[in-house]
């Protein structure tokens, strides 16, 4: 391939994801109460799959310092959503859980975006689905070895 043709892929990739990251972003983001922000969403929805969990899985998961699990975690417990209980062998160990209102406003925020992927969804037709699904997969195993190799994991 063509330097120019690579250069110009590249480009192509970059604003194309830029693009679709930022307005999906905003699109979610509507879906979600506005005492709410998305890394929050996220939050839940993990512990929600999870059932319980602690905020050094959180920091693991999401790549991100155990300060800002922290952090989070601290204005879900304020507004009622999240709960913490201590291991009864290990008290420094916290596990996180959903409270009933946490898991209603999860599912209330979970309904309004299946509808809005669904209406995006609905614009293509089966194949196209299953052919972006196993593309964005094989990129994602892609990104994650090259992201093990340059880390040295």
């Amino acid at each position: 391939m063509e330097d120019t043709s690579i250069k110009e892929l590249v480009d192509s990739y970059i604003n194309l994801t830029f693009s679709i990251e930022k307005n999906s972003v905003q699109l979610i983001k509507g879906q979600i109460r506005n005492d709410l922000t998305n890394d929050q969403h996220y939050i839940l929805r993990y512990i929600n799959q999870k059932e319980e969990c602690t905020s050094s899985e959180l920091a693991e998961v999401f790549h991100v310092k155990k300060s800002a699990i922290t952090a989070i975690i601290e204005r879900l417990w304020k507004k009622g959503f999240i709960q913490r209980t201590r291991d009864e062998q290990d008290r420094r160990v916290v596990y996180l859980t959903l409270t009933d209102d946490g898991k209603d406003l999860f599912q209330e925020t979970e309904l309004r975006i299946y509808q809005l992927v669904g209406s995006l969804i609905n614009q293509f037709d089966q194949d196209e689905i299953e052919v972006f699904m196993k593309t964005y997969e094989k990129l994602n195993r892609i990104i994650l070895a090259t992201k093990e190799e340059m880390l040295g994991e």
